[in-house]
């Protein structure tokens, strides 16, 4: 009898990280049209959505939605020491209109952090998959207005198994839709606290198959400006590649950005020499938190989060700013 039972067990279990949680897949072929390496990065001298008197404003995620743009970001309170996600409209991307805190931690979530996610529209809906807890996981919710939003009620990304990459942390969301899957690009930490890159794919949103052989990118090599850990992805397709953005952090939590490039969005190589720094007081130490939109010039417009302070987390003095990466566009 024990044995049965132990036998029935096990296999639930095998079903559950095996079929149910875990699969092998790629992403789509890469569109040919659109920019294509070399890049060059310009951004603007001053922030766009400055902190105040808050401790740090970061993490922009920002979409169109009911003819405007819309900036869901997070908020650091050192009132409530705890990360909020606030909203902001704009006309043009530049000049931004803050409407407030639309989501705070929660108990059932825990009390440090409703924030740090990623917005993407889905018919007549804003669907934002955002951090909680402690340890982090990725949770949703929904709203069709922007301002009042229903949670999901649970993580719909939890943490994976012991000795995974990310045993001990899933975060920093970034959600693309592609031949009608999601793809969800992420954060995972293991026990040694090193932090990888990760791919999962849904096919509402919801429920969420992380892949077989994650991670897809790790830290870089000693002395390299992401040698301490990777996080932040932004992922689009041009020129017959995949793109990614993300941060990088060195050993002196310096934070910069650099750029990967994949065919299958699933083996990833990093651009050579091209990294993303401060070039202002306000972002001299810390870029971070990309957020993109394909322009119809071929530029690819970046809202980032930048900060003074080289921290690991908040009080970093952060603030969001925007540049433009400019690529080739010729035909090859």
């Amino acid at each position: 009898m024990r044995t049965s039972h132990f036998l029935a067990a096990l296999a639930f279990l095998l079903f559950l990280t095996g079929c149910g949680r875990y699969a092998d897949f790629a992403l789509p072929a890469p569109q040919a049209s659109g920019p294509r390496a070399p890049f060059k990065w310009e951004a603007n001298p001053e922030p766009v959505i400055p902190r105040g008197d808050l401790s740090d404003v970061l993490n922009p995620s920002v979409i169109h939605f009911q003819g405007a743009y819309w900036n869901l970001y997070s908020e650091f309170d050192d009132r409530t020491h705890a990360w909020h996600t606030a909203a902001a409209t704009s006309p043009d991307g530049l000049a931004w209109t803050k409407l407030g805190r639309v989501l705070s931690p929660e108990t059932s979530e825990g009390a440090y952090i409703a924030a740090n996610g990623s917005a993407l529209v889905v018919g007549d809906e804003l669907l934002y998959w955002y951090e909680i807890g402690y340890p982090l996981r990725i949770a949703l919710a929904r709203s069709r207005d922007g301002k009042n939003w229903t949670r999901h009620g649970e993580a719909v990304v939890p943490l994976g198994p012991r000795g995974s990459f990310d045993e001990r942390a899933v975060a920093d969301p970034y959600v693309i839709r592609a031949a009608g899957n999601f793809y969800m690009f992420y954060l995972g930490q293991d026990r040694a606290r090193r932090q990888s890159l990760g791919i999962a794919r849904s096919a509402d949103g919801v429920i969420w198959e992380k892949l077989r052989t994650n991670p897809i990118l790790e830290p870089g090599a000693p002395g390299a400006f992401d040698e301490n850990g990777l996080g932040e992805p932004a992922v689009w397709a041009s020129g017959g590649q995949w793109w990614m953005l993300y941060t990088g952090r060195d050993k002196k939590e310096q934070r910069r950005m650099g750029l990967a490039h994949s065919v299958d969005g699933l083996r990833w190589e990093r651009l050579p020499n091209f990294v993303i720094s401060g070039s202002t007081t306000w972002d001299s130490q810390v870029v971070c938190d990309p957020s993109l939109e394909q322009m119809p010039d071929g530029t690819i417009r970046i809202w980032f989060g930048g900060g003074d302070v080289a921290r690991p987390d908040q009080g970093i003095h952060g603030q969001i700013g925007v540049g433009v990466l400019r690529g080739d566009v010729s035909i090859p």
